[in-house]
């Protein structure tokens, strides 16, 4: 048994020392942008934005409703004041006073108070507000998801292209190395000058050390893109997608074409917003002009006594109650209030002019987005084309190289040419796929708005 108890608490020991493995995920492109909108970092505290309005949209709502309040009160006269009353009354001479306490020594009340607006210009002006400003928080969301949208698919992308890149390296620096084997064993049977060898070495050092940012470059690109999603820095994730493939589905000319409702531009509802909340400043401002209205009723019973008997069955207690309304009426301000108005007019002036510069700027940024679309499909055909060509330019050039033909200074021209031929390929891939989502984001596709009863739910 002792044996057994021994090893149990070995196995224990064992088990706690082992570090807990980081959760593995698996993603596509479309579910990892499906992930982030739940999980990012900024589109969670987004939706709590929402909350935060809905909840102030109560709160005003309630500020008009009855508000009931009540208060407790214990009073204890340590020494009682005293009042001086004309000597007459108890039959004394005139002209003297006599000392006269009044009152109990201690004395409790309880008092219940129910008060109700009737009319305020101010807080019908509040419950509009209330509506633009969760509208904008919906807005404010939206604007978070789209943004978060393009910014997951920036990072699978990169990504992509770092481990798209790692392979291309490797692939080069293989058969740099072989061509050194071949070519330094020429050189050793006096077929190839030592330059020949050290030129193919001076290619190769350059595509170890671009091999080495590379690898560097991919490792950054994917703790990025785990903060991109909200999840731990050092999470394993499993891309699923590949670049080429992605790229190929990007490409959707049709895009271009599509016509710009303005009204869908998030940017556009924003200053939409601002526009609708210095408008209802003008009118709470007028409002302030306005009479406001309120009610109220009270029930109170008191009890008095100069000893503690409060608690006591047996203890008097006197009612009262009382109603009534109050009516405040704004008569004179020297012109405070309406120079309030003016300047909330001129805030609206300036809203509504900032709302047509950003119709403008709408306008140019889905054509600048089109033409930054079109460029990069038309770039990454391109590169497609000239990669083609590179990659017989090197071949040739290293055919003849082997044959004596060429020199190792144009085989080192042809494969840095290949080289650069092959990242402007990549790079061309990502920039589809970028240019893409920028287009969609203008465009306000797809879709990516959370309302509040979505919240609800």
């Amino acid at each position: 048994m002792i044996q057994k108890f021994i090893l149990c608490i070995t196995t224990l020991a064992t088990l706690a020392q082992v570090p807990a493995f980081a959760q593995q995920y698996s993603f596509t492109l479309d579910e990892a942008v499906s992930f982030a909108i739940d999980s990012n970092y900024t589109a969670m505290n987004a939706r709590r934005d929402i909350a935060i309005a809905l909840k102030q949209k109560w709160e005003t709502i309630a500020s008009g409703l009855p508000q009931i309040s009540a208060g407790i009160g214990y009073n204890y006269n340590i020494k009682q004041p005293v009042t001086l009353l004309p000597a007459e009354i108890t039959g004394g001479p005139p002209g003297t006073f006599v000392p006269v306490t009044f009152g109990t020594q201690q004395n409790t009340n309880a008092v219940a108070t129910l008060n109700q607006l009737i009319f305020d210009g101010s807080y019908l002006v509040g419950l509009q507000a209330t509506r633009t400003f969760l509208d904008f928080s919906e807005n404010a969301a939206e604007k978070t998801n789209l943004e978060v949208r393009k910014g997951v698919i920036n990072a699978y992308g990169s990504v992509l292209l770092a481990r798209e890149l790692i392979d291309i390296f490797k692939k080069n620096e293989s058969a740099l190395e072989k061509n050194i084997f071949e070519t330094r064993q020429t050189f050793e049977n006096g077929l190839a000058e030592e330059e020949s060898v050290e030129q193919l070495e001076i290619t190769l050092i350059e595509i170890v050390t671009q091999l080495s940012n590379a690898r560097r470059a991919h490792i950054i690109a994917r703790q990025m893109f785990n903060v991109a999603l909200g999840i731990p820095v050092e999470s394993d994730v499993i891309f699923n997608d590949d670049l080429n493939s992605l790229t190929q589905e990007n490409i959707s000319l049709e895009l271009l074409d599509a016509p710009l409702n303005v009204e869908n531009n998030i940017d556009y509802k924003i200053a939409n917003n601002l526009t609708e909340q210095r408008n209802l400043e003008v009118k709470l401002a007028k409002s302030r002009a306005l009479p406001v209205l309120s009610a109220f009723v009270n029930y109170g019973t008191q009890a008095n006594d100069n000893t503690f008997n409060f608690l006591n069955s047996n203890q008097r207690w006197f009612q009262s109650s009382l109603l009534g309304v109050n009516m405040d009426i704004p008569i004179f301000s020297s012109g405070m209030r309406s120079a309030a108005t003016q300047q909330r007019k001129i805030e609206l002036e300036k809203a509504e002019t900032q709302l047509e510069e950003t119709i403008q700027n709408v306008i140019l940024e889905l054509n600048s987005a089109k033409s930054n679309y079109q460029f990069a499909v038309e770039k990454f055909e391109n590169s497609k084309k000239s990669l083609a060509l590179a990659e017989r330019i090197e071949n040739k050039n290293e055919i003849k190289f082997t044959e004596g033909l060429s020199s190792s200074f144009d085989l080192r021209l042809a494969q840095r040419q290949l080289y650069t031929a092959q990242q402007i390929y990549f790079d061309a891939m990502l920039d589809v796929i970028n240019a893409k989502a920028n287009l969609e984001t203008v465009l306000n596709i797809p879709q990516l708005r959370i309302t509040a009863d979505s919240l609800n739910d």
